[in-house]
Protein backbone atom coordinates (compact mmCIF):
# COMPACT_ATOMS: atom_id res chain seq x y z
CA UNK A 1 0.00 0.00 0.00
CA UNK A 2 2.82 2.34 0.94
CA UNK A 3 4.58 1.52 -2.31
CA UNK A 4 1.42 2.28 -4.31
CA UNK A 5 1.02 5.60 -2.50
CA UNK A 6 4.60 6.51 -3.27
CA UNK A 7 4.09 5.77 -6.94
CA UNK A 8 0.92 7.85 -7.01
CA UNK A 9 2.71 10.78 -5.36
CA UNK A 10 5.56 10.44 -7.80
CA UNK A 11 3.09 10.45 -10.65
CA UNK A 12 1.30 13.55 -9.35
CA UNK A 13 4.62 15.25 -8.77
CA UNK A 14 5.58 14.46 -12.36
CA UNK A 15 2.39 16.09 -13.63
CA UNK A 16 3.06 19.18 -11.53
CA UNK A 17 6.58 19.39 -12.84
CA UNK A 18 5.38 19.05 -16.43
CA UNK A 19 2.87 21.85 -15.90
CA UNK A 20 5.61 23.98 -14.40
CA UNK A 21 7.73 23.58 -17.55
CA UNK A 22 4.82 25.06 -19.53
CA UNK A 23 4.84 28.23 -17.44
CA UNK A 24 6.01 31.34 -19.25
CA UNK A 25 7.92 33.91 -17.19
CA UNK A 26 10.64 35.24 -19.53
CA UNK A 27 9.77 36.44 -23.02
CA UNK A 28 12.06 37.57 -25.84
CA UNK A 29 10.71 39.93 -28.50
CA UNK A 30 12.56 40.16 -31.78
CA UNK A 31 12.06 43.68 -33.12
CA UNK A 32 11.44 46.82 -31.10
CA UNK A 33 9.24 48.77 -33.49
CA UNK A 34 5.73 49.98 -32.71
CA UNK A 35 4.31 46.46 -32.44
CA UNK A 36 7.29 45.09 -30.53
CA UNK A 37 7.07 47.95 -28.03
CA UNK A 38 3.35 47.46 -27.54
CA UNK A 39 3.75 43.71 -27.02
CA UNK A 40 6.60 44.30 -24.56
CA UNK A 41 4.55 46.81 -22.56
CA UNK A 42 1.58 44.42 -22.43
CA UNK A 43 3.66 41.41 -21.39
CA UNK A 44 5.61 43.40 -18.78
CA UNK A 45 2.41 44.89 -17.34
CA UNK A 46 1.31 41.30 -16.64
CA UNK A 47 4.41 40.82 -14.45
CA UNK A 48 6.64 38.92 -16.88
CA UNK A 49 10.28 39.68 -17.68
CA UNK A 50 10.90 40.86 -21.24
CA UNK A 51 13.94 41.32 -23.42
CA UNK A 52 13.65 43.24 -26.72
CA UNK A 53 16.33 42.27 -29.21
CA UNK A 54 17.11 44.85 -31.86
CA UNK A 55 19.46 44.86 -34.85
CA UNK A 56 21.75 47.71 -33.69
CA UNK A 57 22.32 50.21 -30.88
CA UNK A 58 20.63 53.04 -32.77
CA UNK A 59 17.45 50.95 -33.01
CA UNK A 60 17.73 50.06 -29.31
CA UNK A 61 17.84 53.73 -28.29
CA UNK A 62 15.02 54.69 -30.62
CA UNK A 63 12.83 51.86 -29.28
CA UNK A 64 13.54 52.83 -25.66
CA UNK A 65 12.74 56.49 -26.20
CA UNK A 66 9.66 55.76 -28.28
CA UNK A 67 8.11 53.44 -25.69
CA UNK A 68 8.89 55.84 -22.85
CA UNK A 69 7.36 58.76 -24.80
CA UNK A 70 4.25 56.71 -25.56
CA UNK A 71 3.77 55.84 -21.91
CA UNK A 72 4.37 59.45 -20.84
CA UNK A 73 1.52 60.46 -23.16
CA UNK A 74 -0.65 57.93 -21.35
CA UNK A 75 0.33 59.52 -18.03
CA UNK A 76 -0.61 62.95 -19.40
CA UNK A 77 -4.06 61.55 -20.23
CA UNK A 78 -4.38 60.09 -16.71
CA UNK A 79 -4.45 56.61 -18.24
CA UNK A 80 -1.30 55.49 -16.40
CA UNK A 81 0.68 56.52 -13.34
CA UNK A 82 4.40 57.23 -13.03
CA UNK A 83 4.79 54.23 -10.72
CA UNK A 84 3.08 51.94 -13.27
CA UNK A 85 5.40 53.15 -16.00
CA UNK A 86 8.44 52.66 -13.78
CA UNK A 87 7.31 49.15 -12.87
CA UNK A 88 6.70 48.18 -16.51
CA UNK A 89 10.03 49.57 -17.72
CA UNK A 90 11.91 47.85 -14.89
CA UNK A 91 10.97 44.47 -16.39
CA UNK A 92 11.98 45.34 -19.96
CA UNK A 93 15.56 44.98 -21.16
CA UNK A 94 16.83 46.13 -24.57
CA UNK A 95 19.83 44.55 -26.25
CA UNK A 96 21.42 43.60 -29.57
CA UNK A 97 22.90 40.45 -27.98
CA UNK A 98 21.08 37.16 -28.47
CA UNK A 99 22.71 35.50 -25.45
CA UNK A 100 19.48 35.88 -23.47
CA UNK A 101 17.52 33.76 -25.95
CA UNK A 102 18.49 30.33 -24.51
CA UNK A 103 16.94 31.41 -21.17
CA UNK A 104 13.61 32.51 -22.65
CA UNK A 105 10.41 30.49 -22.30
CA UNK A 106 8.78 32.14 -25.30
CA UNK A 107 10.04 34.09 -28.32
CA UNK A 108 7.83 36.55 -30.19
CA UNK A 109 8.96 37.77 -33.60
CA UNK A 110 7.63 41.25 -34.43
CA UNK A 111 9.65 42.42 -37.44
CA UNK A 112 8.44 43.74 -40.81
CA UNK A 113 6.13 41.66 -43.03
CA UNK A 114 9.05 40.22 -45.00
CA UNK A 115 8.94 36.46 -45.55
CA UNK A 116 12.67 36.02 -46.18
CA UNK A 117 13.55 38.08 -43.09
CA UNK A 118 11.19 36.11 -40.85
CA UNK A 119 12.43 32.81 -42.26
CA UNK A 120 16.05 33.76 -41.57
CA UNK A 121 15.23 34.86 -38.01
CA UNK A 122 13.32 31.66 -37.20
CA UNK A 123 16.14 29.50 -38.55
CA UNK A 124 18.73 31.32 -36.42
CA UNK A 125 16.55 31.22 -33.30
CA UNK A 126 15.90 27.52 -33.75
CA UNK A 127 19.61 26.81 -33.37
CA UNK A 128 20.06 28.65 -30.06
CA UNK A 129 16.73 28.47 -28.20
CA UNK A 130 15.77 25.71 -25.75
CA UNK A 131 14.10 22.74 -27.49
CA UNK A 132 10.82 23.35 -25.60
CA UNK A 133 10.67 27.08 -26.37
CA UNK A 134 7.64 28.12 -28.42
CA UNK A 135 8.13 30.54 -31.32
CA UNK A 136 5.44 33.09 -32.11
CA UNK A 137 5.15 35.26 -35.19
CA UNK A 138 3.10 38.45 -35.17
CA UNK A 139 2.55 38.18 -38.92
CA UNK A 140 -0.79 39.39 -40.25
CA UNK A 141 -0.62 37.98 -43.78
CA UNK A 142 2.26 35.52 -44.26
CA UNK A 143 2.19 31.70 -44.15
CA UNK A 144 3.30 30.33 -40.79
CA UNK A 145 3.60 26.85 -42.23
CA UNK A 146 6.23 28.04 -44.71
CA UNK A 147 8.09 29.95 -41.99
CA UNK A 148 7.98 26.87 -39.70
CA UNK A 149 9.58 24.68 -42.38
CA UNK A 150 13.03 26.14 -41.64
CA UNK A 151 12.89 24.95 -37.99
CA UNK A 152 13.11 21.62 -36.18
CA UNK A 153 10.15 22.52 -33.94
CA UNK A 154 7.25 22.84 -36.35
CA UNK A 155 4.82 21.74 -33.63
CA UNK A 156 5.90 24.74 -31.52
CA UNK A 157 5.33 27.44 -34.14
CA UNK A 158 2.18 29.55 -33.77
CA UNK A 159 0.94 32.99 -34.74
CA UNK A 160 -0.29 35.68 -32.39
CA UNK A 161 -1.62 38.54 -34.45
CA UNK A 162 -1.82 41.52 -32.10
CA UNK A 163 -3.63 44.66 -33.18
CA UNK A 164 -2.27 48.16 -32.72
CA UNK A 165 -2.25 49.74 -30.15
CA UNK A 166 -1.43 46.44 -28.46
CA UNK A 167 -1.90 47.56 -24.81
CA UNK A 168 -5.44 48.79 -25.56
CA UNK A 169 -6.89 46.24 -27.99
CA UNK A 170 -8.17 43.24 -25.99
CA UNK A 171 -8.09 40.83 -28.94
CA UNK A 172 -5.38 38.56 -30.32
CA UNK A 173 -5.74 36.11 -33.21
CA UNK A 174 -4.14 32.72 -32.54
CA UNK A 175 -3.03 31.24 -35.84
CA UNK A 176 -2.25 27.55 -36.17
CA UNK A 177 0.32 26.47 -38.71
CA UNK A 178 -0.17 23.08 -40.37
CA UNK A 179 1.86 21.21 -37.73
CA UNK A 180 1.17 23.33 -34.63
CA UNK A 181 0.33 20.97 -31.77
CA UNK A 182 -2.74 21.13 -29.55
CA UNK A 183 -0.42 21.48 -26.56
CA UNK A 184 1.20 24.58 -28.07
CA UNK A 185 -2.22 26.10 -28.69
CA UNK A 186 -3.31 25.48 -25.09
CA UNK A 187 -0.11 26.96 -23.64
CA UNK A 188 -0.46 30.10 -25.76
CA UNK A 189 -4.16 30.42 -24.91
CA UNK A 190 -3.17 30.52 -21.23
CA UNK A 191 -0.42 33.02 -22.02
CA UNK A 192 -2.90 35.24 -23.91
CA UNK A 193 -5.29 35.21 -20.95
CA UNK A 194 -2.43 36.00 -18.59
CA UNK A 195 -1.55 39.16 -20.52
CA UNK A 196 -5.18 40.24 -20.67
CA UNK A 197 -6.07 39.25 -24.23
CA UNK A 198 -9.06 37.35 -25.56
CA UNK A 199 -7.71 34.77 -28.03
CA UNK A 200 -9.63 33.93 -31.19
CA UNK A 201 -8.47 30.80 -33.03
CA UNK A 202 -8.20 31.18 -36.80
CA UNK A 203 -7.01 28.93 -39.58
CA UNK A 204 -3.92 29.88 -41.52
CA UNK A 205 -5.08 31.88 -44.51
CA UNK A 206 -3.91 35.19 -46.00
CA UNK A 207 -5.13 38.01 -43.76
CA UNK A 208 -6.78 35.70 -41.22
CA UNK A 209 -9.93 37.47 -39.93
CA UNK A 210 -9.12 41.02 -38.84
CA UNK A 211 -6.72 42.06 -41.62
CA UNK A 212 -8.76 40.44 -44.37
CA UNK A 213 -11.96 42.12 -43.18
CA UNK A 214 -10.57 45.60 -42.49
CA UNK A 215 -8.41 46.08 -45.60
CA UNK A 216 -11.32 46.40 -48.08
CA UNK A 217 -12.93 49.04 -45.83
CA UNK A 218 -9.72 51.07 -45.67
CA UNK A 219 -9.15 50.71 -49.40
CA UNK A 220 -12.70 51.74 -50.31
CA UNK A 221 -12.47 54.83 -48.08
CA UNK A 222 -9.27 55.77 -49.94
CA UNK A 223 -11.01 55.38 -53.31
CA UNK A 224 -13.89 57.56 -52.09
CA UNK A 225 -11.30 60.23 -51.24
CA UNK A 226 -9.49 59.78 -54.57
CA UNK A 227 -12.74 60.15 -56.51
CA UNK A 228 -13.51 63.45 -54.74
CA UNK A 229 -16.80 62.24 -53.25
CA UNK A 230 -15.98 63.68 -49.82
CA UNK A 231 -13.03 65.09 -47.84
CA UNK A 232 -10.93 62.87 -45.59
CA UNK A 233 -12.45 64.51 -42.54
CA UNK A 234 -16.02 64.01 -43.74
CA UNK A 235 -15.40 60.39 -44.78
CA UNK A 236 -14.14 59.59 -41.29
CA UNK A 237 -16.91 61.54 -39.58
CA UNK A 238 -19.54 59.69 -41.64
CA UNK A 239 -18.12 56.28 -40.75
CA UNK A 240 -17.57 57.09 -37.08
CA UNK A 241 -21.03 58.48 -36.46
CA UNK A 242 -22.86 56.26 -38.92
CA UNK A 243 -21.42 52.97 -37.70
CA UNK A 244 -20.29 53.80 -34.16
CA UNK A 245 -16.60 53.29 -34.94
CA UNK A 246 -13.98 54.63 -32.49
CA UNK A 247 -12.12 56.21 -35.42
CA UNK A 248 -12.69 56.60 -39.13
CA UNK A 249 -11.02 54.32 -41.71
CA UNK A 250 -8.51 56.92 -42.88
CA UNK A 251 -7.32 57.78 -39.38
CA UNK A 252 -7.28 54.05 -38.66
CA UNK A 253 -4.95 53.50 -41.63
CA UNK A 254 -2.74 56.35 -40.41
CA UNK A 255 -2.62 54.71 -36.97
CA UNK A 256 -1.65 51.34 -38.41
CA UNK A 257 1.07 52.89 -40.57
CA UNK A 258 0.42 53.42 -44.28
CA UNK A 259 3.49 51.41 -45.28
CA UNK A 260 2.15 48.46 -43.26
CA UNK A 261 -1.31 48.82 -44.78
CA UNK A 262 0.20 48.87 -48.27
CA UNK A 263 2.21 45.72 -47.51
CA UNK A 264 -0.96 43.94 -46.32
CA UNK A 265 -2.85 44.97 -49.44
CA UNK A 266 -0.07 43.85 -51.77
CA UNK A 267 0.23 40.48 -50.02
CA UNK A 268 -3.53 39.87 -50.12
CA UNK A 269 -3.75 41.04 -53.73
CA UNK A 270 -0.99 38.66 -54.83
CA UNK A 271 -2.28 35.78 -52.66
CA UNK A 272 -6.01 36.01 -53.38
CA UNK A 273 -6.20 38.00 -56.61
CA UNK A 274 -9.32 39.83 -55.47
CA UNK A 275 -9.73 43.41 -56.84
CA UNK A 276 -10.90 44.66 -53.44
CA UNK A 277 -7.32 44.22 -52.17
CA UNK A 278 -5.68 46.17 -54.99
CA UNK A 279 -4.17 49.21 -53.29
CA UNK A 280 -5.63 52.63 -54.07
CA UNK A 281 -3.13 54.88 -55.94
CA UNK A 282 -3.44 57.58 -53.26
CA UNK A 283 -2.02 55.12 -50.70
CA UNK A 284 0.95 54.33 -52.92
CA UNK A 285 1.56 58.05 -53.43
CA UNK A 286 1.60 58.78 -49.67
CA UNK A 287 3.97 55.89 -49.00
CA UNK A 288 6.34 57.06 -51.76
CA UNK A 289 6.35 60.49 -50.13
CA UNK A 290 7.10 58.84 -46.74
CA UNK A 291 3.87 60.24 -45.32
CA UNK A 292 3.20 57.09 -43.33
CA UNK A 293 0.60 58.32 -40.84
CA UNK A 294 0.91 59.07 -37.15
CA UNK A 295 4.46 57.71 -36.86
CA UNK A 296 5.75 60.35 -39.30
CA UNK A 297 3.29 63.08 -38.35
CA UNK A 298 1.42 63.05 -41.64
CA UNK A 299 -0.66 60.68 -43.72
CA UNK A 300 -4.25 61.28 -44.69
CA UNK A 301 -4.21 63.80 -41.84
CA UNK A 302 -1.52 65.82 -40.06
CA UNK A 303 -0.78 64.98 -36.42
CA UNK A 304 0.77 66.71 -33.42
CA UNK A 305 3.41 65.11 -31.19
CA UNK A 306 0.71 63.31 -29.20
CA UNK A 307 -0.83 61.72 -32.29
CA UNK A 308 -3.88 64.00 -32.37
CA UNK A 309 -5.22 65.30 -35.67
CA UNK A 310 -4.26 68.92 -36.37
CA UNK A 311 -7.43 70.62 -37.57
Amino acid sequence: MGEEKLKLEDLLGGVQRNEETDRIDFVAIIGGGVMGQGIAQTVSAAGLEVVIIEKDEESVEHSKESLKASMEREIARWAMTQSEMKSILSRIKWTTDRNDIPECDLIIEAVDEDYELKKRIFKELDEIAKPQTIFISNTSTLSLTKIAEVTKRRDKIIGMHFLNPVPKVPLVELVRALETSDKTVEIIKRFAARIGKTPVEVYEYPGFVTTRAIVPLLNEAMYILLEGIASAKDIDTAMKLGYNLPMGPLEMADTMGLDEVLTWMETLWHSLGEPRYRACPILRKLVRERKLGKKTGEGFFKYDSEGKIIS
